[in-house]
């Protein structure tokens, strides 16, 4: 049986109408299993990419669409283990944990995600943008009798990822990944001008009905003796309204 080949120019090209939106289970047993132990591919959809050559939105395809690449892990250092995660403008950083990937069948994990957001700029100072990138990778459950054979798959598997690259569309509303809200010393700046601000609510009695009325520091109002205010204030505004309740 013949499979189709969608990858032109280094990006995915569906014909009108097709789209493909692979569950994470498919993403780690349909594609990147078959990669590392060079079984046939479903279909040739997902194009070879090196990550760390190519800023996110310089990557192949269309930036308003999900992309998805096979990738090879780079090595940071020469003589270490960490992976290099930065590009031309930026880098890669890992948040939130990782989640595992179970077999439907045999119930058993066989595959890792990563989440991963870019950073622009160089660690630490780097700021966040919106770009997102889910990470999937096989782990070690496979026994084998041969031991070559064994070295052999393992360092294919350490080898290849496939890497779902995408902008997230964020509101004020959101709240980051990694715990930071979305705007957050705005928000802060916001709360200071509120809590600069005197508001004083009078309560009065109206036709047997308590009607509150409010105003602050710009208005002008008037309270009786009768009603009850709720004031939020600051320490030396609330000194100088004791003492002049003392009189």
């Amino acid at each position: 049986m013949a499979k189709f080949n969608f990858v032109r120019d280094g990006a995915m090209r569906l014909p009108p109408g097709f789209r493909f939106q692979p569950t994470d289970e498919e993403l780690v047993f349909r594609y990147l299993k078959c990669k590392v132990f060079s079984f046939p591919l479903p279909a040739s959809i997902i194009p070879d990419v090196n990550l760390c050559k190519y800023d996110p939105w310089d990557l192949p395809g269309e930036l308003e669409q999900e992309r998805y690449f096979f990738s090879s892990k780079e090595a940071k250092y020469r003589n270490g283990n960490r992976i290099n995660r930065a590009t031309v403008s930026g880098y890669w950083k890992a948040t939130g944990s990782d989640r595992q990937i179970s077999s439907p069948r045999k119930n058993q994990m066989v595959g890792m995600k990563k989440t991963l957001v870019f950073y622009k700029g160089k660690p630490p100072h780097g700021f966040r943008t919106s770009w997102v990138m889910h990470e999937y990778r096989l782990v070690n459950t496979y026994p084998y009798h041969n031991h070559n054979l064994t070295q052999n798959v393992l360092s294919e598997m350490e080898k290849w990822v496939i890497c779902h690259v995408y902008m997230r569309k964020r509101s004020s509303s959101d709240q980051n990944d990694d715990g930071d809200h979305v705007g957050a010393n705005q928000g802060y700046k916001n709360y200071n001008a509120e809590m600069g601000q005197l508001k004083f609510f009078d309560f009065v009695v109206r036709d047997g009905e308590k009607i509150g009325t409010s105003s602050g520091p710009n208005c002008s109002s008037s309270s009786s003796s009768n009603s009850s205010g709720i004031t939020a204030a600051s320490s030396s505004e609330s000194d100088d309204l004791e003492e002049s309740s003392a009189f």
